[in-house]
């Protein structure tokens, strides 16, 4: 739930989301137009088939389109996905940095609190310490 929480704040604050949803509204009106316009597309279904398969840029071929607006608009959904891809890579790496750096700063709390309290801590407790700081060392040579 926390990796959810965390990405669902990089989206909304990158305007991510923002940029997602008017891609969906684009796209869904792209089929629409696509639908009315195209007459080897029969149904609204088969549209938004065709913008699949040009915004995933696979081009099944299985429906050629023949009217010059369907052409420009399929062109501009197939650039407009381009630019959406890249914006939503930005934001997983983001997102996987910050989910990175928070589960270090929670580790570093953490460990911290026990260096704090060594005169609280078993001797089980203080072996686990110097465990951790001998594989640190070890993986920072």
């Amino acid at each position: 739930m926390k990796k959810l929480r965390v990405l669902k704040e990089v989206l909304v604050r990158t305007k991510a989301s923002h940029v997602l949803g008017v891609y969906t509204i684009f796209v869904l009106c792209s089929a629409f137009v696509i639908f009315l316009v195209e007459p080897d597309i029969d149904n609204y279904g088969d549209a938004l088939w065709y913008c699949y398969a040009v915004l995933s840029t696979a081009g099944f071929g299985d429906v050629l389109v023949t009217t010059t607006i369907v052409k420009i608009l399929s062109l501009l959904v197939t650039i407009y996905s381009t630019l959406v891809i890249a914006i939503v890579t930005g934001v997983v790496v983001n997102f996987y940095t910050e989910i990175t750096e928070l589960q270090r700063k929670e580790t570093l709390t953490a460990f911290m609190d026990k260096l704090e309290h060594l005169d609280e801590l078993s001797k089980d407790e203080l072996k686990e310490i110097s465990d951790k700081v001998t594989d640190f060392r070890k993986k920072i040579k």
